[in-house]
């Protein structure tokens, strides 16, 4: 895999986090919004490292 698909994919899981934090706005997620919470801890994390490894990465 190359770093542009790997740079795409990143960017394409910061989209989907930001649905992520739309749906944790709903009151009534219940035991649901314990995975989400995990599920945006581990998108963080994933861009955290991404960051790292691709210091001069146009992503934010």
């Amino acid at each position: 895999m190359d770093t542009n698909t790997i740079r795409e994919r990143v960017a394409l899981i910061e989209t989907k986090r930001e649905s992520l934090l739309k749906l944790l706005e709903k009151p009534n997620l219940g035991t649901l919004r314990i995975d989400v919470n995990q599920a945006l801890e581990e998108i963080d994390d994933l861009i955290e490292e991404f960051k790292r490894t691709f210091p001069n990465s146009d992503n934010n």
